[in-house]
């Protein structure tokens, strides 16, 4: 693989959606200094925490890295219902990793909300933006209610989300949820239904990425201050890991999406209609026709066909990954 420094492709404008988390802090590094990404703004939204928590995590790693793009604070909760829960376990109780006290974010927070900063940079620059959004996806819904004509100047949709049975893959919240679609199912129906190219990258191919604890010590090692940043808030999430999987590592989940943005040939897609079951015992469950066969529900064939990874080269994600974050 060339280094990022050799890389001549067009730079591809992403505007990131994202709930910091550790691992979202760990694809936003990827954004910011991948020579291949233009990074045009970063909105937050609940998630691995409260709004009020992702959007200091967010202007706080803005500072940290010395991102200058605007960030604009996100939708607090569901389009239904009420968030009342939050993953501390996963991500510490300030959502990176138990780190200590975090400075005041000296970063200022655009005065948009952030279903408004999706709108007006895709519409500033039209059939260029790519939305790479690794959270739940209410702010993606209201920018479509308020803004339908919107999902016809996009340039694509990368959704770090969904669980397919691909590889024997089940949910990791129920046994046929993941975490960001089932935080707000119905903004994720909306947004798999709506007419604008989808790319879901989901547990089916995050799931076969698996980055050791000794690629962390090479980040720490190698990777200057930035670099030992990032080996400290992994140790919540790596401990958590070796907890629940019984692995000695993490899977690699947010950044999978930034990955596939950067190099789609990584990956092996399937297309078809996409739907999210909004209620019930099977809640969050993302559902693809994949096989293109005629149901009685007019619902599998009037979808847009979007797409959904299969399969990864998952030593070559983590080439990029290493080569980017140790430049």
């Amino acid at each position: 693989m060339p280094s990022p420094s050799s890389h001549t492709n067009p730079r591809h404008k992403v505007l990131f959606d994202t709930d910091p988390g550790i691992d979202d802090a760990m694809a936003l590094y990827l954004l910011h200094r991948h020579p291949a990404i233009e990074l045009l703004g970063i909105t937050t939204v609940h998630g691995n925490a409260y709004t009020e928590v992702t959007t200091r995590n967010a202007l706080y790693l803005c500072d940290r890295f010395g991102i200058d793009v605007p960030v604009a604070r996100g939708a607090a909760q569901p389009l239904v219902g009420k968030k009342d829960h939050v993953p501390a376990m996963v991500h510490g109780d300030d959502a990176l990793g138990n780190i200590g006290p975090i400075a005041t974010p000296r970063h200022p927070l655009d005065p948009r909300p952030a279903h408004r900063l999706i709108i007006d940079t895709v519409r500033q620059y039209p059939g260029e933006v790519t939305l790479v959004a690794v959270a739940p996806l209410t702010n993606l819904a209201l920018a479509l209610k308020e803004d339908p004509a919107i999902a016809g100047l996009v340039r694509q949709v990368v959704i770090m989300g969904g669980a397919f049975g691909v590889h024997g893959q089940i949910g990791n919240v129920s046994p046929v949820a993941e975490a960001n679609i089932i935080c707000d199912p119905y903004a994720a129906d909306q947004v798999l239904t709506a007419p604008w190219p989808v790319v879901m990258v989901g547990l089916d191919v995050t799931h076969q990425v698996l980055m050791p604890r000794a690629m962390f010590e090479r980040v720490r090692d190698e990777g200057g201050a930035d670099g030992q940043f990032l080996w400290r808030i992994s140790q919540q999430y790596l401990s958590f890991y070796a907890r629940q999987e019984r692995i000695d590592g993490c899977y690699v989940h947010d950044a999978s999406a930034v990955a596939y943005v950067i190099d789609p040939s990584l990956f092996q897609l399937r297309s078809g209609p996409i739907r999210v079951v909004t209620d019930g015992i099977a809640v969050g469950q993302t559902i693809q026709n994949a096989s293109g066969r005629q149901y009685r529900s007019p619902v599998w064939q009037e979808g847009p066909a979007q797409s959904v990874c299969t399969e990864v080269d998952a030593d070559g994600l983590l080439k990029l990954m290493m080569a980017t974050l140790l430049a």
